[in-house]
């Protein structure tokens, strides 16, 4: 029963923390409408990946969690807002008229390297780290005791976190040839911009 409540916790702090639009939604939906469906699920795998990985530190041993995380968040907090500038980069659309190039099925390499991606970018982002860390101290859930009930709830953060991602790519799919051609182009234009300036926020926050 106790491993059942958990992995409810779980779901809702996944989806809680997945589900307000920041850069990865952003990016998310960018790869969505540019690549398809299977390219924001691939991302949001990464970044659904990442979370599992902060649930179980958090979740393992809250205060060696939060010290070792203190200690790195110079270098994580470079590393993830050069990705960021990168990503923004790259991301601006530079085609004829400045027009994005249309959607396509992505080859399963380009699918894992997508994921890849998404999950470095995620797990050099401080804030998010220790959001996660705050977030399992204050509900009590730091230490959680036995193996199983760990088990419960991480697993219910990734779920959480994944079962939003393949929503909001989904979402953004079905609606993809309903909107004007321009969509597609400011997306990736306030997407390219929205990375940009979480990058800017990363350096700033460092120093």
């Amino acid at each position: 029963m106790e491993a059942l409540v958990l992995f409810g916790k779980g779901l809702f702090i996944g989806l809680a923390i997945a589900a307000p639009i920041g850069p990865m939604g952003a990016l998310c939906i960018q790869r969505t409408l540019a690549r398809g469906f299977w390219a924001g699920v691939a991302g949001g795998l990464g970044t659904a990946l990442a979370d599992l990985t902060f649930a179980t530190g958090a979740a393992v041993g809250f205060a060696v969690f939060k010290d070792l995380v203190e200690r790195i968040a110079l270098p994580l907090g470079l590393i993830g807002g050069a990705f960021l500038m990168v990503l923004a980069w790259n991301g601006w659309p530079r085609g004829q008229g400045g027009e994005p190039s249309p959607a396509k099925i992505p080859e399963a390499r380009g699918l894992w390297r997508t994921t890849l991606v998404t999950y470095g970018l995620t797990i050099t982002n401080p804030p998010t780290i220790l959001l996660f860390a705050a977030i399992f101290a204050g509900l009590g859930l730091a230490q959680t005791g036995s193996g199983l009930a760990i088990v419960a709830l991480v697993a219910g953060v990734f779920l959480g976190s994944i079962g939003w991602w393949a929503f909001l790519s989904g979402l953004v799919a079905a609606l993809h040839h309903r909107l004007p051609p321009a969509f597609a182009l400011w997306t990736a234009r306030v997407s390219s911009l929205t990375m940009a300036g979480f990058g800017l926020w990363a350096f700033a926050s460092i120093f």
